[in-house]
């Protein structure tokens, strides 16, 4: 509820308008009764036409003034909804890339995408009861109090026939709300299903698991069917409540005020006056059940929402920004400042030390040891590391990203032209990269070339071409420290023999870190060190470590029995 209230806060202006033209609008509905009874009585029945005529003519000016008002109640509606769906989205938008490489362990992608679509909207509803809604109290409130100045009787059946509908319609809501919860979660999940099965399809043919998760989402499908139906008989009912409800609440009240004509109480106009209070009455009593049943189905999205924004992106330590938001020019007082040039990195946990314009190979026995470790150097978890003498986690972050990059072999690819993936950069630069990572084949292959269209994740793209399209990116963003991690895992052996040697070239005087078993790439580094048990085992170079490191020689040997070579290395040598 205080999301909602946010979104009402973000745009005060604008509701207090809509709510002045929704009362306007709904209040204006009840002045065609009361002309129309004074038409039947002071013109019908007097048998004068020049007053019939006036009343026609304030009949016709009512109902022109009620269609502008409609109609600027709708349109300033309108704005309020798209208004609020704007926010909820920049909201959103600010909230994931502030979250960044976390959110895929902290909510599954099918949740996300279902809540910045249809949740999004559905709270942007709920707005509405800020316009018609309130407008709706008003106006049932008018008429209660004009239908006292006819009959106190037929303005207590009124008054008391909202609360009564609120009785029946209530459990409803409250159900419907229990209902919504769980259909609204099954739905992320099963569209988190659907999203991994797409992504994973090519892979899940080949090893002949495309039926099994087939079945099994289409078991999941069955359950949210289910779950679905459970919601539409609870809607269902609220719809038909919505319309018999005030259907027979009209015709209670015309009865009654029929019985009170034929005994002389109220006059024939008053009859007429009654009938049309009580069947204008039913637009503000069908706005507010809709809106109920709007505020149900907004609140369980906005909590949805606010699920997301409560994410927290991994903690970092230190401080976050250079530049504090809204103060120009100024640092950081918390902000140790970063070393001048290039420097070591070294982390105290591994007992690695990372020299500065050196290419270091890093081969870990554990993979997850190796991501770990990256993320230590590049800052995305807190840690002990220091970069020069000084602790990482003391440098602003934002200077620690301007110069540390992390590239992971499976990081994402954007839709766009491959000009665009790639980055802003000249052609020959763009070129060069490519060459680097042994990429420049792709663009000829490519019909248009750099200008070539691809869509998200680049799935027209091979596996391997994807990471050397990320290879190539990752260079052209020439970062001091540039921390790769398994950059070659989806390409060939020669393919990764021409990388090792053009990527020792490209960076050179540079200071690269490569996360790798490969013989290849490990062959082509200044200083290899092998990772066992979470400490550094061995140093040295690829050539010595082969000679007196048995645990670094298996794991290069990808489990090659001792004293055979792999084809891998068979190309290095």
């Amino acid at each position: 509820m205080r999301y909602l209230w946010w979104l009402v806060r973000c745009q005060p202006w604008r509701i207090l308008r809509g709510s002045l033209l929704g009362t306007a609008w709904m209040v204006g509905l009840s002045a065609r009764p009361y002309l129309i009874a004074r038409a039947v009585d002071d013109g019908l029945r007097a048998r004068d036409s020049r007053a019939l005529a006036l009343w026609v003519v304030a009949i016709v000016v009512a109902g022109v003034a009620l269609s502008y008002l409609g109609i600027m109640r709708h349109r300033t509606m309108t704005f309020i909804r798209e208004d609020a769906k704007a926010r909820s989205a920049e909201v959103l938008l600010r909230q994931l890339s502030r979250v960044g490489a976390a959110l895929p362990r902290r909510s599954a992608a099918g949740e996300v995408a279902t809540v910045g679509g249809s949740d999004i909207d559905w709270s942007a509803q709920v707005l509405t009861l800020t316009g018609p809604g309130v407008g709706a109290i008003i106006a049932y409130g008018v008429i209660a109090v004009v239908l006292w100045s006819i009959s106190p009787l037929l303005a207590l059946c009124v008054l008391v026939g909202m609360p009564a509908v609120a009785l029946v319609v209530g459990p409803l809501l409250r159900r419907l709300e229990r209902a919504e919860s769980i259909y609204r979660g099954q739905q992320g999940a099963l569209t988190a299903r659907s999203g991994d099965i797409v992504a994973g399809l090519r892979v899940l043919a080949g090893v002949g698991g495309r039926d099994l998760f087939a079945r099994r989402y289409a078991s999941r499908s069955q359950e949210l069917r289910a779950e679905g139906y459970r919601v539409g008989a609870v809607v269902s009912w609220i719809d038909a409540a919505t319309v018999a409800i005030p259907g027979l609440f009209l015709a209670a009240v015309v009865w009654l005020t029929a019985r009170m004509a034929v005994t002389g109480d109220v006059t024939i106009g008053e009859l007429v006056a009654v009938y049309g209070y009580v069947a204008t009455l039913i637009v503000p009593v069908w706005f507010l059940l809709e809106g109920s049943h709007q505020l149900i189905r907004g609140r369980v999205a906005a909590r949805r929402i606010a699920g997301l924004l409560r994410l927290a992106p991994d903690d970092v330590g230190g401080p976050g920004r250079r530049w504090p938001a809204g103060v120009p020019g100024a640092r950081d007082p918390h902000a140790v400042p970063a070393p001048s040039g290039p420097a070591d990195l070294h982390d105290p946990s591994t007992g690695l030390t990372i020299r500065a314009g050196r290419l270091t190979g890093v081969a870990a026995d554990d993979p997850a040891e190796a991501v770990a470790l990256a993320d230590r150097l590049g800052r995305y978890v807190t840690s002990d590391v220091t970069w020069g003498g000084v602790p990482l986690t003391a440098v602003a972050l934002d200077e620690v990203r301007a110069r540390i990059l992390v590239a992971d072999h499976d990081s994402y690819l954007f839709a766009g032209t491959l000009r665009d993936v790639l980055g802003p950069k000249p052609d020959d630069e763009i070129r060069a990269a490519l060459r680097a990572a042994s990429a420049d084949d792709i663009v000829d292959a490519l019909p248009s070339g750099l200008d070539t269209p691809l869509d998200a994740r680049a799935r027209t793209l091979s596996g391997g071409q994807r990471q050397r399209v990320r290879l190539a990116r990752a260079l052209l963003a020439e970062p001091e420290v540039l921390i790769l991690v398994d950059p070659t895992s989806a390409v060939d052996a020669h393919t990764e023999a021409r990388i090792a040697e053009r990527l020792r070239i490209a960076r050179a005087g540079l200071t690269t870190v490569v996360f790798a078993t490969s013989p290849l790439l490990l062959g082509r580094a200044d200083w290899v060190a092998h990772l066992s048990e979470g400490r550094v085992d061995s140093s040295g170079t690829h050539e010595g470590m082969l000679d007196y490191d048995p645990g670094y020689r298996h794991l290069v040997a990808r489990g090659s029995d001792d004293g055979q070579h792999s084809d891998a290395e068979e190309a290095y040598q």
